[in-house]
């Protein structure tokens, strides 16, 4: 005998499922009676269909329904048909679920009856057929308070919330998510508690509240993780918050986890649509053939699903990606008018307006203006309401309908204000990252906004409307995180783990269990940062007379890629003037040539005659880079002090090799900002990492012109030297530094326990005034669409750092300490920062001095 019955096995299955199995395989064993065998494989096949074994859970329901039927048991017969109607519907099956609830609801009464309803409305729900599945929930609610069942009652809340959310009544959503998880909670559901997190999880997705979403899926997720039950759908939607900023590197290989195991899983719904939004994915990779594919496969598989909301969805990917190759034929025009009908009619608003936008685009390049006004009006009807990315792009639809009126300041107009609304988004996330990365969702209006202007000819509206888009992330004030011992915790893991996978290789021994804790500790450490809340104001772009005044007797020249060529807007004594530089594939080619040969010079064994090669060709490619970028300009930057705002590739360029003054800047608003921060009062702090053998005597070297702390040996933790850069009047840190192209806060300097990264930095509170970074590729940053910077330049910068010398290439280790004397020494005497990091570089004659010295730049206000 056992202590419970089949009952109890049924109730614990949402609480705790591997129990449950036990319990009832435990009353099979110790009773004859049919009836508590009927509902011990009903609790079976409810508990592993928890579990995601959806063949195990529809054999022992249809075994339950087969006992209870031949035990003539025929409520517990049509209650077992009820639980299987679920699983059929979740595995794609839904003629099949409708007729087992047909049988079914006749036997049912009570109770049971509400059950069987909400459970219709669960098919209805898969089929998204959402109107039906909302009166079948709202009917199951009203039910379950007659007979006081408040476990159907909570799931009917959760279930009808979610429905809410995807047609986007995001209130009436989340008031259903409050009642379901303070009933569950009170009937100690945990599990029940997590899955309506998870679905309010989606539902800020939906709504593009990205912290908000990223701690609820956290939330749902460490329930499952501890309970040990699988949600393998959980990776769908992290997957579609990824694509909604858009993370695309990350989205990329969470999609492609997801559909190999969700495909192990043999879970059809979701595989699906992970297939559907690794073809978005495809898309922002502008990858259009794999795009088609992946949409193809996920609209077939919808179509046999019976999912029509989805197929239509993942039909527009596909015109989409016919759009994008640059197919102009009536017929797509025509497809995607269609397909923007069908997904509003089922009230999926994104696609419908991006749909709406494309038919209006083709029919535009085919001359069918009245047809792309009409598709244009009803796209621009976003503009007023909704999630901030529905309106971005209502506000560039409504651009688009006046530019095809011939209106263009009302053209101008439009763009900005969706610009202006992206900033008021990209404001209210906390996490740097999420505000450089969304900053993607405005390429289009920024690239009808540049295209306007230099068609205006107007050097100067050119410049105002770059400084609107560039480096937006950066005009926002930072975000601290909060002392959070979650991610004190995680930073902490991160830095022991890579020590440990750090020992393991130097010992030769086998590190890859190593690196899989490593990737987790990292992944872990993003999802803390990401879900902090953001606030403040976005800081407008100056006016030419604030740049002007600020510039002095300096020259700014702002570099703007459009349409595969290169300009260069610049400002000299309050005038600006636009320039055509050519095709900007040369510029890129040389950088990488040049790059390539100053990496010789620093990696090539000294006296060999391939360094004086090395030495040739970047003294070549540098002048090749000089006649491009300042030669057309000569005339107007005259000899002048230069503050340089890159584009794209331009980003990588260490500008000393051509022999100017220059101080590097994101945007001409960073740079004014930058120029009018004040000093902070700490000491100066002087730091050397391990494993460097020149590090110690370089900052002993320096301490006798700057006084302050030293940090050396075992006493540069990251910890130490973090607190003694905050607020410090200047921070110098010599250290191996290390670049990370996969992800740039990740680019860390070694100091004695472990890599400070990105993430370290961006906890400062205050930030020092002066930084310099004697570590490899330390300035490097990855950009972004709208030239948004990831890295160490990045973060110094946006925390308030007036200015950042650092080097773009790999420095060599043993001969860069005499030029960071030379410069510390320099700058005692006065000197800003650019003068002295110029006059350094002049004087590096030989092959050693120049490849120590000529890969620094000076970043901020110089």
């Amino acid at each position: 005998m056992t202590d419970f019955c089949a009952e109890d096995a049924l109730a614990a299955r949402q609480r705790n499922p591997r129990a449950a199995v036990e319990m009832a395989r435990a009353v099979l064993r110790a009773t004859e009676d049919r009836s508590e065998w009927a509902i011990a494989e009903r609790a079976i096949g409810l508990a592993l269909r928890e579990l995601h074994d959806y063949s195990g859970s529809i054999r022992h329901l249809r075994r339950s329904i087969r006992i209870a039927t031949d035990a003539s048991l025929p409520r517990l017969s049509a209650l077992a048909q009820m639980s299987l109607a679920w699983v059929l519907a979740y595995t794609g099956r839904h003629r099949a679920a409708l007729r087992a609830l047909d049988v079914a609801m006749p036997s049912l009464s009570g109770a049971d009856a509400v059950a069987a309803l909400m459970q219709r409305g669960v098919v209805f729900h898969y089929l998204t057929r959402y109107s039906e599945a909302q009166r079948d929930y709202t009917a199951a609610i009203a039910g379950a308070r007659r007979v006081d069942d408040k476990l159907v009652e909570a799931r009917a809340h959760n279930n009808r919330g979610l429905v809410r959310a995807y047609v986007g009544n995001m209130r009436e959503a989340s008031a259903d998510f409050d009642v379901a998880a303070s009933l569950l909670g009170s009937l100690g559901q945990e599990l029940g508690v997590a899955d309506v997190h998870w679905n309010a999880g989606i539902m800020a997705t939906r709504s593009g509240d990205v912290p908000a979403a990223l701690t609820l899926f956290d939330k749902a997720d460490e329930v499952y993780r501890r309970l040990d039950v699988p949600r393998p759908a959980l990776l769908v939607n992290r997957l579609e918050l990824l694509v909604s900023v858009p993370l695309v590197d990350e989205a990329r290989v969470a999609a492609d986890r997801a559909i190999t195991e969700l495909k192990a899983l043999r879970n059809p719904f979701a595989t699906s649509e992970a297939l559907f939004f690794r073809a978005r994915i495809a898309l922002l990779d502008d990858d259009l053939d794999a795009a088609h594919v992946f949409a193809a496969e996920a609209r077939r598989r919808f179509r046999r699903e019976q999912r029509l909301l989805w197929a239509a969805g993942a039909r527009y990917l596909e015109l989409h990606a016919a759009v994008l190759r640059g197919d102009r034929t009536r017929s797509l025009r025509v497809a995607l008018s269609r397909v923007a009908d069908e997904l509003d009619a089922m009230d999926w608003r994104l696609p419908a307006l991006e749909a709406r936008i494309d038919a209006g685009l083709v029919a535009a390049d085919l001359g069918h203006r009245v047809r792309a006004v009409a598709e244009f009006s009803r796209a621009a009807a976003s503009r007023s309401r909704g999630p901030a990315g529905l309106r971005v792009r209502g506000w560039y639809a409504e651009a688009l309908r006046r530019k095809l009126s011939g209106d263009v300041r009302g053209t101008s107009s439009a763009l900005r204000r969706g610009i202006a609304l992206l900033d008021e988004y990209r404001v209210s996330l906390g996490a740097a990252e999420l505000r450089a990365l969304t900053g993607a969702q405005g390429q289009a209006l920024a690239a009808e906004g540049l295209r306007l202007a230099v068609a205006s000819g107007n050097a100067a509206r050119v410049l105002s409307w770059t400084e609107s888009w560039r480096a937006g992330a950066l005009r926002m004030k930072s975000v601290s995180p909060p002392d959070d011992p979650r991610l004190e915790d995680a930073l902490a893991s991160l830095r022991a783990v890579t020590s440990d996978v750090e020992s393991a290789v130097l010992a030769g021994k086998p590190a890859g269990a190593l690196r899989v804790q490593l990737v987790r500790a990292e992944q872990r450490v993003r999802d803390l940062t990401r879900q902090m809340s953001g606030g403040g104001a976005v800081f407008k772009p100056p006016s030419m007379a604030s740049l002007a005044a600020a510039l002095g007797s300096a020259a700014l020249i702002e570099f703007v890629e459009y349409d595969g060529s290169l300009l260069a807007v610049v400002l000299v004594d309050g005038r600006t003037s636009l320039h055509s530089l050519g095709a900007l594939e040369g510029v890129v080619r040389e950088i990488r040539l040049l790059r390539f040969a100053l990496h010789r010079l620093v990696t090539l064994p000294p006296n060999l005659p391939n360094l004086s090669v090395a030495r040739s060709s970047a003294a070549h490619a540098a002048s090749l880079l000089s006649t491009r970028l300042l030669e057309p300009l000569a005339s107007r930057i005259d000899g002048r002090p230069l503050v340089v705002v890159p584009t794209g590739a331009l980003n990588s360029l260490p500008w000393a090799v051509l022999g100017r003054e220059v101080t590097v800047a994101p945007s001409a608003s960073v740079w004014l900002r930058a120029a009018a921060a004040p000093d902070a009062s700490g000491e100066a702090v002087l730091a050397a990492g391990p494993r460097m053998a020149a590090a110690p005597e370089e900052i002993k070297a320096i301490s006798a012109h700057v006084p302050g702390r030293v940090l050396v040996d075992d006493d540069a933790t990251v910890s130490a030297v973090a607190s003694a850069m905050d607020g410090a009047a200047l921070a110098h840190i010599a250290a191996h530094g290390s670049f990370r192209v996969d992800n740039p806060l990740f680019s860390a300097l070694e100091l004695a326990d472990g890599p400070l990264t990105v993430y370290d930095i961006e906890r400062l509170r205050t930030p020092p005034t002066r930084v310099v970074l004697s570590a490899c590729d330390t300035g490097q940053s990855a950009v972004r669409p709208g030239d948004e910077l990831m890295g160490f330049t990045a973060a110094l910068l946006g925390l308030g750092t007036r200015t950042l010398i650092a080097p773009v290439v790999p420095v060599p280790t043993d001969g860069t300490a005499p030029v960071m004397v030379e410069l510390h020494r320099k700058l005692a005497a006065g000197l800003s920062p650019a003068e002295a990091l110029a006059e350094v570089q002049r004087s590096a004659a030989d092959d050693a001095s120049y490849a120590a010295a000529v890969g620094f730049v000076c970043f901020g206000a110089g």
